[in-house]
């Protein structure tokens, strides 16, 4: 069996008289990286390593009725061909609960072939193992399956009027009321009553997902490409019917999640139950294509934004209803109307989602679920209101910013998007903007500019984790959490630094491997609050432990001291008359030749209790309070007036996210869901045909990310005020960067041009 160590980071070296958090330090895997020093998941050599490859259904909804592996077993190097005649049985998925975070894991109910049954077209129905990818892939084009179609709902449009209400849980809320919005609407001097609708959008991260499966008996090692280690091995176990201790994944190196490797999707099942069945190490690589076929992605969405005001804009209705899709098979809602609730002081307020199932693939979690496409919908009728009444749409979101929920009265945490809007708009120079649609030109380019708010609620989840310092000084935090590019380690690196009072040269980071104590998963914007939250728990106690040392000697200066009297700088515990001891003396006169403190369970196996207590917690404070990661986005566009060709010309983001650990990391979280944005408006849409369930452009050639080219420079600036509920006063700022986005975009557009498009994406076809 190869031995896998743990991943550590150590980063770069720096003077102990500064202070590492609000720092723009380099990220501390660059090297490793740029370098080709890191490894990702399907890139770990194991002796014997076999290789697999999907087979796709073809229909949307029906049973195989023959399969035929003749001609695919006889490909050189073929090794088996798994199907559901002679594939492991394995035990189901368990039902989803959100009182127990982890059965939720699971892309789709299906268990992957245990069934004869095909609920979506892409499903995998067979598994090719061969000696080399190139053999499993053209064996894998050879397999024959016959189909008995049974009659499938696909068209979104065509469903949308079947739509039913959803029915809310303990973690987010489907439908809200404030007095009597309809009546208020019909009242309304001014109004707008509008539909706005999204496409599906799908996941492209840079590294397609793969799996690379060992056992060893009953142990298995996974090194996979997840967004939720803890997750992955305890679903893996079950299905297995292996002990939980007995699994180990490692993730140390991630190429970009975004929600699509928070869930656990065929290919890592299948990947493991074919090093089973074949008896050895196994990978399984997605192309592309098969990410479309076996990842879930972002639901199209239908909405309805109604907004009713004054003559002096003051807002009296605010309707947003959605409709958005799961399938039959699985897949999470998203909260798209949920945001409505929380940005503007509408006296009578009506949120409503409502969903179709469909029989495709499960949708799942994409940057900022639900807020992403919900803003845009908001945002632009918000824009299209100002147009009506003749105000400034900056002005017109001033005079309606809430000073408590609208929806609830909840008190805010705080909310600073007033100052976020004043940065941003001098920063861009919002004062130089001519409120006529089509007034502003620059030869034959019609110029425009758009704003749009940006809102996304942040989480804390639970984290364990190990803090241990020697004595040379050098500290090693030991958690298992995820990073995909985000700068977690660096982040953590820096807040150990400044907790103890060391340089950030003597921080070491080991994480992304399940046998590191229990992290929560890298979504939803609540990773490093989370780790933050342990990590100062574990320093304070670390600092005690080492108070408690140093006081059993009578010649030590901190001997009698309370800790809450004492700065932790320069490597040790100091005094105000600057009296105090280093660790290093501390340790050494104690004989130890370390300390080490842990937060939660070592192990990791007491995560199920974590659980528990986040939903106390998340509880607790929806009752107390709103607290939200806010933001102002600012956009230039230019039009060409003769083609219709769109480009973005200028981007000013102004985010009030609480501490920023490090500029710059939390630049490049931002602005990358900003270009997320971008794509989402002008090009970005999954085609399904809507008689089949097939995806029609399942490739980088025919589903249009923005470019270098398409991408502007965008300037992103923060508040950097600390949110008190939050520890270091902290918040996710992961998933704010898209929301309101795409409507900023919108908006500029319809002020170049004069043309609403409440239909994204914003083509060319739809401005001329």
């Amino acid at each position: 069996m190869t031995q896998i160590s743990t991943h550590t980071v150590i980063p770069p070296r720096s003077t102990t008289s500064e202070r590492s958090v609000g720092r723009p330090v380099d990220r501390v895997d660059g090297t490793a990286k740029t370098t080709g020093e890191a490894r990702f998941s399907a890139e770990y050599p194991y002796p014997d390593l076999a290789h697999a490859a999907l087979v796709h259904a073809t229909v949307a909804r029906g049973r195989i009725t023959a399969i035929d592996t003749a001609a695919a077993s006889a490909v050189e190097g073929v090794l088996t061909v798994l199907t559901h005649e002679n594939a492991p049985v394995l035990k189901p998925p368990p039902s989803p609960n959100p009182l127990n975070l982890s059965s939720m894991v699971s892309g789709t109910s299906v268990s992957y072939l245990n069934t004869d049954e095909v609920h979506w077209n892409g499903q995998p129905v067979a598994v090719v193992v061969a000696e080399t990818p190139q053999a499993a892939r053209r064996a894998a084009l050879l397999v024959r399956v016959t189909y008995d179609s049974l009659p499938a709902t696909l068209d979104f449009a065509a469903e949308e009027e079947n739509a039913r209400p959803l029915k809310g849980d303990l973690l987010s809320q489907a439908a809200a009321k404030k007095g009597d919005p309809e009546a208020a609407l019909a009242a309304a001097p001014v109004s707008v009553d509008l539909r706005y609708t999204t496409p599906p959008y799908h996941h492209n991260a840079i590294e397609p997902h793969a799996t690379t499966a060992a056992w060893d008996g009953d142990r298995l090692t996974v090194h996979d490409t997840t967004q939720s280690i803890d997750w992955v091995r305890r679903h893996l176990a079950l299905r297995f019917g292996v002990p939980v201790a007995g699994v180990r994944v490692i993730a140390p190196y991630v190429g970009g999640g975004f929600g699509g490797k928070g869930l656990l999707w065929p290919g890592t099942i299948l990947a493991v139950m074919a090093a089973r069945a074949t008896g050895r190490p196994v990978r399984l690589a997605l192309t592309r294509e098969g990410v479309y076929h076996t990842v879930g992605g972002r639901t199209p969405s239908a909405q309805r934004v109604a907004l009713g005001a004054g003559p002096d804009g003051r807002m009296t209705a605010l309707i947003h209803t959605s409709v958005s899709r799961v399938a039959r098979v699985g897949g999470r809602p998203e909260p798209v109307t949920a945001v409505s609730g929380h940005l503007y002081d509408a006296a009578n307020i009506r949120l409503q989602q409502n969903i179709v199932e469909l029989d495709l693939l499960s949708n799942t979690f994409m940057r900022a679920p639900g807020e992403a496409i919900g803003t845009f919908a908001l945002e632009s009728a918000v824009d299209e209101l100002a147009c009506e009444l003749g105000i400034d749409p900056i002005e017109l979101r001033m005079r309606n910013e809430p000073a408590r929920n609208p929806i609830d009265g909840k008190r805010f945490a705080r909310r600073l998007l007033r100052e976020a809007y004043a940065l941003g708009a001098e920063r861009f120079g919002w004062s130089e903007r001519t409120p006529q649609p089509g007034s502003m030109r620059d030869g034959r380019w019609l110029v425009g500019m758009g704003v749009a708010s940006a809102y996304h609620p942040p989480l804390q989840l639970d984290a364990h984790l190990t803090l241990r310092l020697s004595v040379d000084g050098t500290v090693v935090v030991r958690c298992g959490f995820q990073e995909m590019g985000m700068g977690g380690a660096t982040a953590t690196a820096q807040i150990a630094a400044d907790a103890l009072g060391v340089p950030l040269s003597s921080v070491r980071v080991e994480y992304g491997d399940s046998a590191l104590p229990v992290a929560p998963m890298a979504g939803g914007a609540t990773q490093t609050a989370s780790v933050a939250a342990a990590l100062l728990t574990a320093a304070e106690k670390l600092k005690k432990s080492l108070l408690a040392l140093a006081g059993r000697s009578g010649e030590s200066p901190l001997r009698g001291q309370r800790l809450d009297r004492l700065e932790a700088r320069d490597g040790g515990l100091y005094r105000a008359d600057r009296q105090g001891e280093t660790y290093t003396g501390i340790l050494s006169r104690a004989g130890r030749p370390s300390v080490e403190v842990a937060v939660g369970s070592d192990s990791g196996l007491g995560a199920a209790a974590g659980q528990v207590r986040f939903m106390a917690r998340f509880l607790r404070d929806r009752r107390r309070w709103v607290k939200a990661a806010l933001g102002a986005h600012f956009c230039e566009v230019r039009v060409d007036r003769d083609t219709g060709e769109v480009r973005v010309s200028r981007w000013v983001g102004a985010f009030d996210v609480g501490t920023v650990i490090n500029p710059k990391t939390a630049g490049s979280q931002l602005r990358g869901g900003i270009v997320m944005g971008i794509g989402m408006a002008l090009s970005e849409q999954t085609l399904v045909d809507p008689r089949t369930g097939r995806i029609m452009n399942p490739s980088l050639s025919e589903y249009h990310l923005p470019v270098h080219a398409d991408i502007p420079p965008i300037d992103v600036c923060y508040l950097n005020e600390p949110d008190p509920t939050m520890p270091l006063g902290l918040m996710g700022l992961g998933e704010v960067g898209i929301t309101g986005a795409a409507a900023a975009l919108a908006n500029a557009v319809h002020h170049a041009t004069g043309k609403r498009v409440r239909d994204l994406p914003i083509t060319l076809d739809k401005l001329l």
